[in-house]
């Protein structure tokens, strides 16, 4: 996936484009993971678009639900258990955005090393 600590490092513009890859990428499992609660709240708590839109976006962002009160035990569920995925999500997703940065530091110290060696 990317280029091995032999190799020489990625000049900066091919650089700029992976952590834009990356970006997009993250932005991409964000904005599912988002229909995925609106639709979710949507059905279970029958909240409207608006408001289910505004409660996943609260959950997965780590704020924390923004519906006062759930209608039924299912809605409940649901909502526990968008907010323990929201939380994977979120740290899956620094760790996404953070991989190209923090593979070139570690290239960079690995050539410094064999440059001393």
């Amino acid at each position: 996936m990317y280029e091995h600590k032999s190799q020489r490092l990625l000049p900066v513009k091919l650089f700029y484009q992976r952590v834009l890859k990356n970006v997009f990428i993250a932005t991409i499992i964000l904005f599912i993971c988002l229909v995925i609660g609106t639709v979710g709240f949507n059905l279970t708590a029958h909240a409207s678009w608006v408001d289910s839109f505004h409660n996943a976006s609260m959950l997965l962002s780590g704020m924390g639900p923004v519906l006062q009160e759930y209608p039924s035990p299912g809605a409940k569920i649901f909502s526990s258990l968008y907010a323990l995925f929201s939380g994977v999500v979120f740290i899956a997703n620094i760790g996404v955005v953070l991989a190209p940065v923090m593979h070139r530091i570690y290239h960079r110290l690995h050539l410094q090393e064999d440059a001393t060696s």
